[in-house]
């Protein structure tokens, strides 16, 4: 991709609408191999820019879901300890002496998503998504420091493992605790805004071909008005997504149907929620046009 441009254009062929700020970020993170680091409110397509940019490569796509309690084992490398203690008994059986190296070489390492991305042969590098990293602790932030910053891990009895080339490594955050000043400095950043209504509105209309117009558009225009309410949870993409699918599914025009209210579920995901954006909702379809 010789210029932001063409990043917009290569991601929009795969149905991805990239504005000029996130094509510059991907435009920059792949000439500067260099992970980009994408926040957001939930919703707003940090996890799709990952998968889409995959897709757009050409490339193998590689995803590392962080939660709480994270650890080396499950994102980086394991061993393989069932087949260590096979390799053990049958020594025995023989009369032979197995020595640590002999347990700790790479027939026994166990591939994690990170070590994958390493590893991975191919002619173009994977795209390593690692989503969600607030969701982890502070202590698996500091396992990524080394991969960040040199493509690369060490593993304490084989050496380091360095990538022949670099992944495309793109991490995501909602934001919900703040992250190591030292994991940001490894990354360029772009924060990913709530879309404009119009382009919100071709989102939805790529993600839910069938639907009405008049339907795309009175719902994705709502959708901005419920965000500047005062709830425990504001609809993103998804949740408008979500919603103009149930709505086309029931063959509403537009969001003066009747059988609207009882698909707020889909953009409402509590209570105080729910009774806020029905209010809302009653509210505008009692408006004049």
């Amino acid at each position: 991709m010789k210029d932001p441009l063409a990043v917009r254009r290569r991601l929009d062929a795969v149905d991805y609408l990239a504005d000029d700020g996130m094509a510059m970020a991907i435009f920059l993170a792949l000439k500067l191999g260099k992970p980009l680091l994408l926040e957001g409110e939930p919703g707003v397509g940090k996890t799709a820019a990952g998968k889409a940019l995959a897709r757009a490569l050409d490339t193998t796509l590689i995803r590392l879901q962080c939660y709480e309690g994270l650890t080396a084992g499950e994102a980086l490398y394991e061993w393989n300890y069932q087949r260590q203690l096979l390799a053990i008994r049958l020594a025995e059986a023989r009369h032979a002496t197995l020595t640590d190296a002999d347990l700790f070489s790479a027939e026994f390492l166990q591939e994690r998503p990170i070590l994958r991305a390493i590893r991975h042969e191919g002619p173009v590098p994977p795209v390593l998504l690692i989503d969600e990293i607030d969701r982890a602790d502070d202590e698996f932030e500091a396992l990524l420091f080394e991969f960040l910053g040199e493509a690369g891990i060490t593993i304490p009895e084989l050496g380091t493992f360095a990538a022949t080339t670099p992944p495309v490594v793109v991490l995501t955050s909602n934001r919900s605790r703040d992250l190591h000043d030292a994991l940001r400095r490894r990354c360029l950043y772009h924060w990913i805004d709530f879309p404009e209504p119009g382009r919100a509105a071709e989102i939805v209309r790529r993600a839910v071909p069938g639907a009405a117009e008049p339907l795309i558009r009175t719902a994705t225009e709502f959708i901005g008005d419920v965000r500047a309410l005062e709830l425990d949870k504001a609809p993103g993409m998804a949740e408008a997504i979500d919603w103009v699918a149930a709505l086309s599914v029931l063959g509403a025009a537009d969001i003066a149907a009747g059988d609207v209210l009882r698909t707020i579920g889909t953009i409402a995901k509590t209570p105080d929620d729910r009774a806020a954006v029905a209010a809302a909702l009653g509210a505008h379809q009692e408006s004049p046009g």
